[in-house]
């Protein structure tokens, strides 16, 4: 970029940065982007970005192939039932050793160490997310009931981002493991939040699978039933936009889809005409 291209880029966000001045949004990582080490820096340093220009971030992120990296160092064997991980007592220990611990602080040192404020928790902390099961048959996978949007709003109103492992608890002291994706809809939906950013592994939901530049830019939430229908939303993506359309419901203003990938998606997403992926609205 030479500085007239940077000037216009600045011209061009400059209404994106009015419209989220002051609002909250919602941004849910994982996958590829949290695995490759540069990546993921560049993540971080574009979620500073947006909460030096007045944007109330929440980070909540997942970090299942961590997961199963440590329980196959211990010799456990990862079981997963329709896309989610069966959690018995001794798997939710180490979901919350990676996830709570390795993982969450990682994610808020490099948010300090690009410039941020960062303080990671977990939904334990302060009973962030309260917890029931989900299902019998997938053993410690938590179902939210309750969230303390208090805890949140305190930090987002004292200039830190939120980074949250998506760990949960109840009043007899279990530990469950939460999907990230459900995680960061219910949060978003009990913040009112501007915005919920879903960053995959994908561009965003395509019209035809096999062909990466049928994207499709915006759905209505009521299409989406005909979409499932047509096969055009299939598979992985059922319960991601189902999230999307959760967090609609929940009074989110729109959720989107970006691809994690690309090196600042989540600033074109935001502040430019372009977009980089799918919103729900």
């Amino acid at each position: 970029m030479d500085k007239q291209e940077q000037a216009a880029f600045l011209i061009e966000a400059m209404p994106y940065i009015k419209k989220y001045f002051n609002k909250i949004l919602v941004v849910k990582y994982g996958g590829n982007a949290m695995i490759d080490e540069n990546l993921k820096s560049s993540v971080m340093r574009d979620l500073v970005v947006l909460n030096l220009l007045g944007i109330k971030v929440v980070l909540v992120h997942g970090g299942g192939p961590e997961i199963s990296s440590t329980l196959k160092k211990m010799g456990k064997e990862s079981r997963f039932v329709n896309g989610l991980r069966y959690t018995d007592g001794e798997t939710a220990e180490v979901v919350r050793m990676v996830l709570a611990g390795k993982t969450n602080k990682t994610l808020a040192d490099l948010i300090c160490r690009n410039g941020g404020k960062a303080i990671g928790i977990c939904g334990q902390d302060g009973h962030l997310l309260k917890c029931s099961k989900q299902d019998e048959g997938l053993g410690f996978v938590g179902k939210i009931e309750q969230i303390n949007t208090g805890l949140i709003c305190d930090l987002l109103d004292l200039g830190y981002v939120p980074v949250i492992a998506t760990v949960g608890y109840d009043d007899e002291g279990n530990i469950y493991n939460v999907n990230a994706d459900t995680a960061a809809a219910s949060i978003a939906g009990a913040l009112k939040a501007e915005n919920l950013i879903l960053m995959t592994d994908i561009r965003g939901l395509l019209e035809d699978k096999d062909d990466p530049d049928s994207l499709i830019k915006k759905v209505y939430v009521s299409d989406i039933p005909a979409l499932i229908k047509q096969g055009i939303i299939s598979g992985g993506m059922i319960p991601k936009i189902e999230c999307c359309k959760d967090a609609i419901r929940r009074g989110v203003k729109k959720a989107v889809i970006i691809d994690g990938r690309v090196s600042h998606s989540i600033l074109i997403e935001l502040l430019s005409d372009e977009g980089s992926g799918t919103e729900f609205v």
